[in-house]
């Protein structure tokens, strides 16, 4: 053995000794040089949390002689390998014996690394793969090899020599990537569990997430003043869910306590390679910053991997192999490789694996994609950056627009599904549009294609706040233009902005003569029937609608013909003309035709309203029921207020008006929910009052108003149990509303002042400008209110407040 490699070796031997403070030793007859039960480093601060993971590492090693656990850099392996190895002593006579492999830098030395951990003496006669094979052969003992991530060929090497070697001997590996071992089995260590931002918890529940309560334990020992108080815990658990419950990033974090406030550490986490510095000096340079760590992460990653890497985080959320092979492949990544650079991604914990609904997608941890976007912008690559991002528009784009073709068909939910998980992207592939001079054009054409979807699955308000930027943005004359008006002014009139739906109809009506194209000028005369409807002008809106109709006949368009059916009925069914049921029944069979389920639940909805009209109570609620049995709610929402609408008002009439009430509080979180006006129509607005006057004569004014806030505070997948009256699905709720053991704290002056102006739909911003005070003061009352009242949106607490008799200032 050469000098130099034998100086290496004993500079390794010392940095996986332990101080002889830092061991617990029981001799045990021939167990050889050493403590028998082995070295396990003692926990130098305290352990938090990972009471599940440590179970089910426990519950594996019964399963398996070698156990890899893997994850990003900084995620917690190494503290969950030695916690479970300190537990697990006992049940090994021959010793858990724990080797740190992260100085090591030569694979040639590992086998006398691990003699050296485990006090033996080499004979350098011998090999020591084979002295290390005769010592652990017949004993029953634990070996964990941490940080194997930058020697895997030769840990998986000496693995499977040793398990070969020792049966009674199993391996408990920590590394970013697998070692690739016949009979290995892989544990991903997840992140600390975090609060969920937009769902308002008591403080005492937020102290119990692992991650703020590890931010607490190490800022305490940095700063003995700190405690975690009503002042600062909600920044704590913001700081915590921006930081994704990382273990190193907390801990980094939490020590710069030292000259930072936590609102100061949240400010700063947009930078937060700068921010998170300063780690231990005993701690190896690559874990001393959170882009250190991640910097080892992209060193042990081949050149495709690290161009991948850095092009993927173009993505937002989640995304799938076709977008990665649509958006990434080609300059030096051929198409057919991409696929086993993913997998070398994902097996190095770059990149996480999620099912959906039999479909996998791949997501980045927010920290993880930041880094690969620093690395995209590095080195003069503008250009490089601009092409990902126009392919990455391209493909949200071509992807929208086959939704739109496929929409009213057999796919309708499957394309509502896919686009509710593609939201993020879809929004960035917007923004690029609309922030990249001579890309407003796409953009309109995108923002335009997904108005069905955002209907469905999102408030109006994003929907026309997009549009607006479109079309301010792209003024020229086209059939995008006038497609935009036509949304745009449908989700004003859904809003109960009259004025701007009319000057939309107005625009769209002029822009369509001047195109002279049969599309834009058969959206226009069904826009003018629309617009007649929303007044309640039937004998206007009729005619309208029946020549739209037969315009989106000839032109084939059939999803514009069941829209125009639908309006069609509707009008008739307001107007009590017996021609709405067999014009609903036909828009029903259309939908049947083509199964088009998510538009069925509109059909039965009109059909359900005709025949609660018509005086057929029974009838109608068999009809609104079927509507809610539908798949998938959650991407009908519009629909579902409807349905949950008039069957509050039909269950009224039929002597139950207390689970009527229940319904009209649901009800009214979706409309509020949606932006939409509630609920809709002015003749369906009387019908609502009139449902709101018969309850109340009849439950009286508090029984009512708590009903109501009851069903507001639902979760939908409860209150279509409700409406359904069935029991409620079976799990925890997400927020405790609905059944309060005790009633909510009393507000003070400010904060009503601050409900009031949630009732007229201000942001915080608008309503620190209200009240002159600062944003984050109007932020920190909303989320107070929310807590005092139990509720998990600022929707619920409006709606809480009407039915209280708040009004809009």
């Amino acid at each position: 053995m050469s000098e130099r490699a034998r100086r290496s070796m004993e500079n390794d031997h010392r940095a996986t000794r332990r101080h002889p403070a830092e061991r617990t030793e029981h001799s045990s007859p021939g167990a050889g040089p050493g403590p028998a039960d082995g070295e396990v480093q003692a926990e130098l601060t305290s352990f938090v949390g990972r009471r599940r993971e440590v179970d089910r590492v426990r519950q594996l090693l019964t399963r398996t002689r070698l156990l890899t656990l893997t994850g990003a850099g900084g995620i917690g392996k190494t503290r969950l390998a030695l916690r479970v190895a300190s537990e697990v002593r006992r049940s090994y006579p021959g010793g858990v014996w724990v080797v740190d492999l992260a100085p090591l830098e030569d694979g040639a030395l590992l086998a006398q690394t691990v003699l050296a951990a485990l006090g033996l003496d080499h004979d350098s006669a011998r090999p020591p793969m084979r002295t290390l094979a005769d010592h652990l052969q017949d004993r029953r003992l634990l070996l964990v090899l941490d940080n194997c991530e930058h020697l895997l060929d030769a840990c998986a090497e000496l693995v499977r020599a040793l398990l070969a070697a020792a049966p009674r001997m199993q391996v408990l590996t920590t590394s970013r990537q697998a070692l690739r071992v016949d009979g290995e089995y892989l544990m991903v260590v997840p992140p600390l569990s975090t609060p969920e931002l937009g769902h308002p918890v008591p403080p005492a529940e937020l102290a119990r997430y692992e991650a703020v309560r590890l931010f607490a334990d190490r800022a305490l020992a940095v700063y003995s003043d700190f405690t975690l108080s009503p002042d600062n815990l909600e920044t704590v658990a913001r700081i915590c869910h921006r930081l994704e419950g990382i273990p190193l990033a907390i801990e980094l974090a939490a020590a710069r306590l030292r000259v930072l406030s936590p609102r100061q550490i949240l400010d700063r986490l947009d930078n937060r390679f700068e921010l998170l510095t300063r780690g231990s000096r005993a701690a190896l340079p690559r874990w001393r910053t959170l882009r250190a760590a991640i910097d080892w992460s992209y060193e042990l990653c081949t050149p495709p991997e690290q161009r991948l890497w850095a092009w993927l985080s173009v993505f937002c959320g989640g995304f799938d192999l076709e977008a990665v092979e649509e958006v990434c492949a080609g300059e030096g990544l051929p198409r057919e490789t991409v696929l086993d650079v993913v997998t070398e991604l994902v097996d190095k914990s770059i990149l996480s694996r999620e099912d959906h609904q039999g479909q996998v997608r791949y997501r980045m941890l927010e920290t993880i994609r930041q880094y690969g976007r620093a690395r995209l912008e590095d080195g003069g690559a503008g250009p490089q950056r601009e092409t990902v991002r126009r392919r990455h528009r391209d493909h949200y784009q071509q992807l929208a627009t086959r939704a739109e073709a496929e929409w009213f068909g057999p796919r309708q939910m499957a394309w509502f599904a896919r686009l509710r998980l593609e939201n993020a992207n879809l929004r960035a592939a917007l923004e690029f549009c609309l922030g990249t001079p001579g890309e407003h054009r796409a953009g309109l054409q995108l923002v335009t294609s997904l108005w069905s979807h955002r209907l469905g699955v999102s408030g109006v308000e994003e929907q026309r706040s997009w549009l607006g930027r479109a079309l301010a943005l792209d003024t020229g004359p086209s059939s995008a233009r006038a497609r935009a008006l036509w949304v745009d002014g449908w989700l004003a009139f859904l809003r109960g902005d009259m004025a701007t739906g009319h000057a939309r109809l107005a625009a769209c009506q002029e822009l369509a003569e001047t195109l002279g194209e049969a599309g834009p000028l058969a959206d226009a005369v069904q826009f003018a029937g629309l617009a007649a409807l929303f007044q309640d002008e039937f004998r206007r809106a009729v005619p309208l609608l029946e020549d739209a109709l037969g315009r989106h006949r000839a032109n084939g368009d059939l999803g514009a013909q069941w829209t125009t059916l639908f309006l069609l009925a509707l009008s008739y069914c307001l107007a009590d003309d017996p021609r709405a049921t067999p014009l609903g029944e036909e828009c029903l069979a259309l939908c049947d035709t083509h199964d088009a389920r998510w538009s069925r639940s509109y059909a039965l909805w009109v059909l359900g309203l005709q025949r609660w009209l018509a005086g057929s109570t029974g009838e109608a609620i068999a009809l609104l029921q079927d509507a809610l049995r539908g798949e998938l709610p959650h991407h009908n929402l519009l629909a579902t207020a409807q349905c949950l609408e008039v069957l509050a008002w039909a269950t009224a009439r039929d002597g139950n008006p207390l689970q009527s009430a229940r319904l009209l509080g649901a009800a009214q979180t979706l409309w509020l929910s949606l932006g939409a006006a509630l609920p809709g129509l002015g003749r369906l607005l009387q019908h609502h009052t009139e449902c709101e006057l018969r309850l109340r004569s009849a439950l009286g004014d508090a029984p009512f108003d708590a009903a109501v806030r009851d069903g507001a505070g639902l979760p939908l997948d409860e209150a279509i149990a409700c409406a359904l009256g069935r029991p409620a699905p079976a799990g925890e709720r997400s927020a405790p509303v609905g059944k309060r053991s005790a009633p909510p704290a009393p507000l003070t002056r400010r904060e009503h002042q601050v409900v009031s102006l949630l009732v007229a739909g201000l942001t915080d911003k608008e309503i620190a400008a209200e009240l002159v005070i600062s944003a984050r003061t109007a932020e920190g009352h909303v989320q107070r209110i929310l807590a005092k009242l139990g509720f998990s949106s600022r929707t619920q607490a409006a709606v809480w407040a009407v039915a209280r008799g708040a009004t809009a200032p």
